[in-house]
């Protein structure tokens, strides 16, 4: 399955974030998330296994008890129900994939 980028439509979720669902099945979902400087995703927690890879721009991410700066490049995972979240330092799109998909996406 294809699926383009310009076919997809940024939906503001608020805050200076905005998303899009990209290629997806019931089994893994890849989704690009848009930050502005400033925007804050807030702390919370899923039962989906997550990678996360920094297309661009630097956050502060806080995974469990740690927390690092990233930037473009880097990837982080994220075990199912370990509680995460960031700030984002410089306007920046990273790119999450879910296992399984994130149902609450679509």
């Amino acid at each position: 399955m294809f699926v383009h980028n310009k076919d997809i439509q940024l939906a503001d979720l608020g805050d200076g974030i905005s998303r899009k669902v990209l290629a997806h099945s019931d089994n893994m979902m890849a989704v690009e998330v848009h930050f502005e400087k400033g925007a804050v995703g807030a702390m919370h927690h899923h039962p989906h296994e997550q990678l996360t890879y920094v297309l661009s721009g630097v956050f502060e991410f806080t995974i469990g008890d740690q927390v690092q700066i990233v930037k473009a490049g880097d990837t982080m995972y994220k075990k199912p129900d370990i509680e995460h979240g960031c700030i984002c330092l410089e306007a920046g799109v990273l790119i999450d994939n879910f296992t399984p998909m994130r149902k609450d996406f679509i």
